[in-house]
Formats: C-alpha cells, structure tokens, sequence
C-alpha cells in the first residue's frame, strides 16, 4: 500500500520503519528533518509537508503528542485548511471510485472528545477515520510489538487490521469512535499507578537495607508483580534493557505521562467517576515534570521517591 506516515517521535519513527520492512510505500513528514533523513536512509518517501505526504496515499497514519495537534493537523488552524479539506480537495469521491479516499488511522493517544469530533468531521467528507491509539512503549513500537485499541467502524477496523498487524501484535476493536482512546486511557492511567506505586516500594525496601535486585525478583514472583516492575523496572542497574539503565532517557516521557493521566482526570470528572489512586498518580507525575523531568521516560518517577539520598 501507499501509506503517509505523519509524525517520528519515539514511536512514530519505529512503527512507520516497520511498516518499509513490510513492503508498503512510505511517505513520511515530520517537523524534525532528521527524523526524516533516518527514514529516508530505511528506504521511506520524504515529503515536505503533511499535505504532500498525502498525496496518492491509500492510508494516512498520524502520531502526535496531543488533542491540539490532531485536530490542527486534520481540521485545520490558523486559517490554514486541514488534511480532510486538502484530501477532500484532491480525492474524487463519485459512484465509479467509490473506494479511492484514504482510510485515516490517528494512533495518538486524545481525549475522546477529541477523536469523535475529528472522526464525525472526516465522516461529512465521505472518509473513514479511526482511533487507534496504542501501548506496548518504544520497546513494542521497535519490535513490532504494539498492541492497537481501535475505535471506529467494524469496516475501518477491518480495512486497517493488515496495516497494523505490520506495527503490532495485539489488534483490538474497542467500539465506535472514541472507544479507543477511553480504553487506552484507563490502560494508561492503570499504568501510572503501577509504576509510581512500584518506585514508591522499590524506595521504601532500599532505604530499609534491601539489594533492589533481590527485592525486585522476590515481588517479581510474589503477589506485588506487576508489568512494570516485571518487565520495566524503574530501579537503575536491576533490569537489562530498562530505562532506568541509561539515565532514564528515551522511552514513554514523564510529560506524557502526566497528560495522559489528566486525560484520565478529565474523563472521571465528565462520567462522575471516582479516581482517587489515578489523582494521586496525576499528582506524583505533575510534580514529577515540574521538577524538571518532564523529558525523561516516566519510570524516573523513581527519583521522586530517592530525593535526600
């Protein structure tokens, strides 16, 4: 297929270098030119904006930090048309090319507000358009090993599966639209409160004459294991390959982190639901960021409890 790929952060640049080793056309824009040159080096198409990357494309996957981003990039701002008017413009839509529109895949992680008004927007121009965030971190994106909450259609989630399948392992048809993004925010709101909750543990052991080590693999085998003690440990030097062992650098980034567990605190407030361990999380992180740590993976949620040492 030809795909446009917008977006190379972290996760971007992976999950679009898995798709050129899976034989698609890739067309890649981003607003760092060297994530550009690292994809062109892979074999990727360059092009020098969104709306060129567009052009000729059979699906347009975006990859951006937030809402704001999204919903510029799609819908326009500043006076400047949005991709659903430039592929709108340039896509015919007639009863003989009924299939010739792109389907459109926003694997960023938004409010579901967000996701819907895009998705009804794109709908009015005749074109599919999913959410389709995902988890698995930077270690899944590299590997291929993403997992994908889709919301949408069962015919867009169906048409996009093949794709996916390329970035990940795990493909989920969460509903209609936004049911992704509420499905990838109670994951991830779930995710904080492990991680902060294992630092917080790994401190209390340590400051108490415990090897991290030792008391990592006895939680790890105990009824305390978790995702991100078993496979993320947040303690340095405990565990090959984890952020932790350089200097917390790469990874998923405290400051999305904290944004998607505001996300979670704004999702609570709209349904009246109670939240009190993912507040509490959204405090430990916000602190976190404000410290200074914002661009550190978020299991340097870690020195947060290490402060004194």
């Amino acid at each position: 297929m030809n795909i446009a790929f917008i977006g190379l952060g972290n996760m971007g640049s992976p999950m679009a270098s898995n798709l050129v080793k899976a034989g698609h056309r890739v067309t890649v824009f981003d607003l760092v030119e060297s994530a550009m040159q690292a994809l062109e080096s892979e074999g990727a198409g360059r092009a020098d904006s969104a709306e060129a990357a567009t052009q000729g494309a059979d699906v347009v996957i975006s990859m951006l930090p937030a809402g704001v981003h999204v919903k510029g990039l799609y819908l326009g701002r500043d006076d400047a048309p949005g991709l659903l008017e430039t592929l709108d413009a340039s896509t015919p839509s007639t009863p003989n090319t009924p299939n010739t529109r792109p389907l459109i895949i926003d694997a960023s992680t938004i409010s579901p507000e967000d996701a819907r008004t895009v998705a009804a927007a794109a709908a009015e121009r005749g074109f599919t358009w999913l959410d389709a965030p995902v988890s698995g971190g930077v270690g899944g994106a590299k590997a291929g090993a993403l997992t994908f909450i889709v919301g949408g259609s069962a015919e867009g989630f169906e048409q996009a599966k093949p794709v996916l399948d390329a970035m990940g392992k795990n493909v989920f048809h969460a509903g209609d639209n936004g049911a992704g993004q509420v499905a990838k925010i109670c994951n991830n709101m779930l995710l904080g409160i492990l991680m902060s909750g294992t630092a917080e543990a790994l401190a209390l052991g340590v400051k108490n004459g415990m090897d991290p080590a030792v008391l990592s693999e006895i939680m790890k085998q105990s009824s305390g294991g978790n995702w991100a003690l078993n496979g993320y440990n947040p303690w340095p030097g405990v565990m090959e390959g984890a952020a932790a062992g350089r200097d917390y650098e790469g990874g998923f980034l405290t400051d999305l982190m904290a944004k998607d567990l505001g996300l979670a605190w704004e999702l609570a407030l709209g349904s009246k639901s109670t939240v009190p361990m993912g507040s509490q999380a959204r405090n430990l992180f916000a602190l976190h960021s404000a410290q200074g740590n914002g661009r550190l993976d978020f299991s340097s949620i870690q020195k947060l409890y290490r402060e004194g040492e």
